[in-house]
């Protein structure tokens, strides 16, 4: 029997809560700036030993918190699994010659000044059709990555419009995970959750439209670019595969089966066979070499520095890095929940706070700090969510205003994060070599505009009353049939949503 069966462990003080989280912040920045490093796998390691310290002094037993490590772990087991199937196709897709193809007629096709801005509505509409932002990422995001580069368009540029449209996708496709988890762990419907998203979706994404277009006409050269450069590439490309139409099949099969509904990991892996293929009958590959792309990537010498940098990549092996530290991270944020951490500084921030727009900033700040924190879009999610359930009901207010600050603070904030599962695989697959000291790329950051700009006009929402949805006469009477809400999260690994969180009613203001 579990010493937790014997004797219940303590709860946290905000003291002891605060203890792991700001030691860990703390050799992160040592890390990231004074060693000018950043490979942030052993302080967050060391954190997860210090919460672990911590749970044997709240009276945790060893197998209890390795629990909560392996369950929070298991839960983020799919979106790992992606990452090792679009690890795959970047590899096999680069030996086919479908990236080539789609950047060499994107460097045709498209121009400089409108280049960022046809970035992020490609990548919104794509990751709107598979429902995963990281497949959009590591397949039509590497080719924009190269498009971009023929442009002279700065990387960090770039891979913000990426971010940005692959994202938005992923926060309102009714396919992706995050957007399916957000409504089941506030009880909300999903349609209805989409719906409640649009009011601060729809203006990000038109700001940050609007930007991307000031940019594109506005850059350092003008809004023009290295004609030469282009041609250098796109001749290139010529001399080392063949381009063709044809070889967009495996991207057009992808993004079918995800418009039919199909599973995201088998859409993604029937990718790799067609590109496979694609490999063998256009490029000459062999079965052998083809089984070599998957798993260590692409390798080419062309003379052509920006085309060498762009597709030596790819394959399994090359996403080693970051799913090692996305376990680590999710590791540390398992013990966190289950030692109580986060809950003692949640409950905290509740005790301070007693009007619905001070509700629904804290819940947005602290889905955006599980995230900073945890490094897992998932618990971002769950762990407010389930938090804050109560406190909506007591003031009358739906929880949809609930689901769309959970998504805003976990979903959107994910990529920006770069320890986070989201930003580990943005830097990895974009290629950003931020692991390699060039922390320039991190300004991808600020340049997401439409993943930051979404929870900040969330909260203008909160404090003017406009788009925060008081509870239905529907959801009212839910509530008065059902002292706890009935919400199935066995399929994402959790328990009842309002397991150890006060159930009863908060008193409105």
């Amino acid at each position: 029997m579990a010493k937790d069966d014997i004797v219940p462990p303590r709860a946290p003080t905000l003291g002891i809560a605060l203890t792991p989280v700001i030691l860990t912040l703390l050799l992160l920045g040592l890390q990231l700036f004074y060693f000018d490093d950043f490979t942030p796998h052993i302080p967050l390691a060391i954190g997860l030993a210090i919460t672990g310290v911590v749970g044997l002094y709240l009276g945790h037993s060893w197998p209890s918190m390795e629990n909560g490590v392996f369950r929070v772990i298991n839960v983020s087991l799919p979106s790992v699994s992606v990452l090792i199937v679009v690890g795959m196709i970047i590899g096999v897709w680069i030996a086919s010659g479908t990236v080539p193809t789609l950047i060499y007629y994107g460097l045709i096709i498209l121009s400089p000044q409108i280049f960022l801005a046809a970035a992020m509505i490609m990548c919104a509409v794509v990751s709107l059709s598979l429902g995963t932002s990281w497949g959009t990422i590591g397949t039509i995001g590497l080719a924009l990555m190269g498009i971009g580069a023929g442009f002279d368009v700065p990387m960090y540029w770039t891979a913000g419009a990426v971010v940005s449209g692959a994202f938005f996708g992923d926060k309102i496709s009714p396919l992706s995970d995050t957007t399916n988890l957000a409504p089941a762990v506030t009880a909300t419907n999903l349609f209805d959750h989409i719906r409640n998203m649009m009011p601060t979706t729809v203006p990000a994404m038109l700001i940050a439209l609007a930007i991307y277009v000031w940019a594109g006409y506005n850059m350092v050269d003008g809004g023009g670019a290295s004609f030469e450069s282009i041609n250098a590439i796109t001749s290139t490309l010529n001399d080392n595969f063949m381009i063709s139409p044809w070889l967009l099949v495996p991207a057009l099969l992808v993004i079918a089966l995800a418009v039919m509904k199909k599973p995201p990991i088998p859409s993604l892996f029937a990718g790799v066979i067609v590109g496979g293929l694609m490999a063998i009958i256009a490029q000459g590959a062999t079965l052998h070499d083809v089984f070599g792309f998957a798993n260590s990537g692409y390798s080419i010498e062309t003379g052509v520095a920006e085309i060498d940098s762009l597709l030596n990549r790819g394959g399994v092996q090359s996403m080693m890095w970051t799913i090692s530290l996305i376990l680590i991270a999710l590791g540390f944020g398992g013990a966190l929940e289950r030692t109580g951490c986060l809950q003692t500084i949640i409950e905290a921030i509740l005790s301070k706070v007693h009007s619905f727009a001070g509700v629904q900033t804290s819940a947005i700040g602290t889905s955006m700090a599980t995230n900073l924190v945890a490094g897992d879009p998932y618990l971002s999610i769950a762990l407010p969510g389930r938090m804050y359930s109560p406190v909506y009901r007591g003031m009358g207010y739906s929880t949809l205003n609930l689901s769309r600050a959970v998504e805003e603070g976990g979903t959107l904030m994910s990529p920006l994060i770069p320890w986070n599962a989201g930003g580990a695989f943005v830097i990895s697959a974009l290629g950003l070599g931020i692991a390699g000291g060039n922390l320039e790329n991190l300004l991808y950051i600020p340049l997401a505009f439409a993943c930051w700009m979404a929870p900040v006009i969330g909260i203008l929402y909160a404090w003017t009353g406009m788009f925060s949805p008081r509870a239905s006469e529907a959801e009212l009477q839910d509530w008065r049939d059902n002292d706890r809400q009935v919400t199935d999260l066995s399929q994402y690994g959790y328990d009842d949503p309002l397991d150890g969180v006060r159930a009863g009613p908060v008193p409105a203001e």
